[in-house]
C-alpha cells in the first residue's frame, strides 16, 4: 500500500488542504509537506496522529477493502472530544449515550 496516496485519498475525501490535516493532527505543516511532496512515509507516531485526525485506526487505514466507514468532521470532533476526557468521564458519557 502507497501510504502517502492513502493519506491524500483521505484528506481529499474531506476536502481538507494539508494545513487543515498538520492542524487537526497535531503535526507541523512544514514536516506534513514535506513528507507528501517527497513521498516519504511518516513514522509510526506520526501515522497514528494522522488516523487520529480523520477518526479511524491504523488497522482501518491499512484496510484495502471498501467496506471501510469513514467519519463525518462532527464525528471526527466527537471522537477527539472523548479521546481527551479522563477514563472516568468517558464512562459517564457512555452511559449518558445509552
Amino acid at each position: 500500500m502507497n501510504v502517502i496516496k492513502r493519506i491524500n485519498e483521505l484528506r481529499e475525501a474531506r476536502g481538507w488542504s494539508i494545513y487543515t490535516l498538520a492542524m487537526e493532527a497535531g503535526v507541523t505543516q512544514s514536516t506534513l509537506s514535506t513528507m507528501l511532496a517527497r513521498n516519504t512515509p511518516p513514522k509510526l507516531d506520526t501515522l497514528e496522529c494522522i488516523c487520529n485526525a480523520f477518526g479511524m485506526t491504523l488497522a482501518q487505514f491499512f484496510a484495502e477493502n471498501e467496506h471501510v466507514e469513514y467519519l463525518s468532521e462532527l464525528e471526527c470532533s466527537l471522537v477527539r472530544a472523548f479521546r481527551n476526557l479522563p477514563d472516568e468521564k468517558k464512562h459517564i458519557l457512555v452511559d449518558f449515550l445509552r
